[in-house]
Order: C-alpha cells, then structure tokens, then sequence
C-alpha cells in the first residue's frame, strides 16, 4: 500500500502581506491568512491522517493546529528540521533589500544545488538541503512500514514555502516550485519510492503574490 504526505504551506501572514522576509523568524497570521487555514482545513477534514508533524515557526504550529480540529486526538509533533531556511541578516527586512544584494533567480537555485555558501549570518546551502533532506526522510521512515502493512497511511506535515518548495524539488527536478500559502502538495510513496502528485493546490485562493518560484539550478560544470 502507500503512505501519503499532504504538505500545507502556512497561511499569509503580515510580514508575508507586506513582502518581509521571514525566513527562520516569525510573524503571525493575517485574518485573510486564518480564514485561508480554515478553508484549507475544511478541504482536508476527510483525510484519515495518522500522524502531524511543523516546523517550531508559529506561523506554522498555527496553521497545523487549525487543521487538525477537525481531527480530534492527532497528536501533533514539532519538527525542527522543518524550519525555514534562515536568511541570516536579511530576516525581517523588505524583500527587496536582498533582491538587491542577491536576486531570488540567482540564490533559490544555488541554495536548492548545495552550492550557495550562506547569507550573511545565514544558513549554507549544503547543511540546508541536508536538513531538509534528513528531516523527511525520518518522517517517511517512521510510518512507510505501517503503509506496507496493507492499510493505506496518510501524514501531514506543515511547513514553509521555501522548505516544502525543496524537498518538492528533489523528488521533482526543476525549478523552485510556486506554493501559495495555505496551500496543499501531495506525495506518494509506493514501496519506499516517493513521487509528487500534486504541487501547491490553492485551495485558499490565495493565488502566486507570495509564492515565490524560481528557476532550476544551473548543472554543475
């Protein structure tokens, strides 16, 4: 049988409304971002999820929380490898202030091939994908044994666009995929071999403002 993964990307929050880089900082929700959660959330009230996992962000746990109402006795768990990569001292600064140091087209790719050396007070590429590499696969490895037991195993797991976008992105070569916030991916892992069968289902409406996409990295010479 298979395990699925339904990814969510948190709902908008202010500093998203406002286009400030948040990176492995905080902002809550905007009341356009809690409605959006609440929708998404209701899409997702069928789902038969035997496990949820967030990064430690609250704009994160938040959304997480609000899905799993509709689930009552899911136990939630924090997982820091699901954090968002830090953007070190560009973190709570205009967006366009790193645009202007190092466009997104030029940095998501370097970062997504292990290659960018790190932001300023930042987090390195390598030790990034790293992170997020390890971090899902511990999360597949705790439930594809029940998947394999015969019954079908559905895990959430909530997290940022950015994080979600890369692991996307190494089952999926390419470029960053676009998640709008609030959000649903979907994975499949059939026998230990993971594929994408959905990737960033607007369910919120929020549409592209803050999604962010950008180029496949450049192969290595």
């Amino acid at each position: 049988m298979t395990l699925t993964l339904t990814l969510v990307r948190h709902g908008q929050t202010h500093f998203n409304s406002r286009q400030i880089l948040q990176g492995s900082s905080n902002s809550p929700l905007t009341r356009t971002g809690r409605e959006g959660v609440r929708t998404t959330a209701r899409h997702l009230a069928a789902s038969d999820f035997v496990a949820a996992y967030t990064s430690p962000a609250g704009r994160a746990v938040t959304t997480a929380v609000e899905i799993i109402r509709h689930h009552p006795g899911l136990p939630l768990t924090v997982e820091t490898g699901l954090r968002e990569y830090d953007f070190g001292k560009f973190e709570r600064r205009p967006e366009r202030e790193l645009e202007a140091f190092e466009p997104w087209a030029a940095l998501v790719p370097a970062v997504l091939a292990g290659r960018h050396p790190g932001l300023p007070d930042g987090e390195p590429g390598a030790a990034y994908m790293a992170r997020v590499t390890a971090t899902f696969d511990r999360i597949v490895a705790a439930h594809d044994a029940a998947a394999g037991s015969g019954q079908g195993v559905e895990v959430l797991v909530v997290g940022h666009g950015l994080t979600l976008g890369a692991y996307l992105w190494t089952l999926q070569r390419g470029g960053l995929p676009a998640l709008p916030n609030a959000s649903v991916s979907t994975v499949r892992v059939t026998d230990g071999v993971p594929e994408v069968v959905e990737v960033g289902l607007d369910i919120a409406g929020h549409g592209l403002r803050a999604a962010r996409p950008a180029p496949a990295p450049i192969p290595a010479p």
